[in-house]
């Protein structure tokens, strides 16, 4: 008896971004690492970063903390944190990715309101390419969003991209 294929598509999906940044791998490094300069860009358009704590070594963990504009349903502190995997100086940092309380404890993803079907963890790998003439090619790879969160997701990346290039 052949079973029926499902028409809901995969639950996650990967999300690829690339940028290719007027900077030296140098300065884009240390804008990604430096808890100082994360405040600066981290979370998408009108978000802010009161909380960036980190401990950038392989088996080194972290905490985000990123504040929604007032008015807002997202006004108000969420926490991601996670486990770095590896990390390359000026080359690459792969981490798993989770909510958080304010402490770095994993927190349910239903727990915090989210829709869909959250993993535990998610991995990001980022990689710092040169580019030329002081560019920097910025790679990431987010792995496991729920699909029907991919979009969102990329969204609120490429907004804090853009910030991360104003920083």
């Amino acid at each position: 008896m052949a079973t029926k294929p499902s028409s809901s598509g995969p639950k996650t999906k990967t999300l690829h971004l690339t940028r290719v940044l007027n900077a030296p791998r140098e300065k884009v490094w240390a804008v990604w690492t430096e808890p100082e300069h994360l405040k600066k860009w981290w979370g998408p358009k009108d978000f802010t970063a009161p909380y960036i704590k980190q401990d950038l070594r392989t088996g080194g963990k972290f905490v985000y903390c990123m504040h929604g504009p007032a008015g807002t349903p997202f006004d108000t502190d969420m926490y991601s944190g996670g486990e770095y995997l590896e990390v390359v100086p000026m080359e690459k940092i792969v981490a798993t990715d989770y909510f958080t309380d304010k402490d770095g404890n994993w927190i349910d993803p239903k727990v915090m309101g989210m829709p869909g079907e959250w993993p535990e963890k998610m991995k990001v790998t980022v990689t710092f390419e040169d580019a030329g003439e002081g560019k920097t090619k910025l790679s990431i790879v987010h792995e496991g969003h729920p699909a029907e969160m991919a979009s969102d997701a990329t969204q609120g990346w490429n907004q804090s991209l853009d910030k991360f290039e104003a920083a």
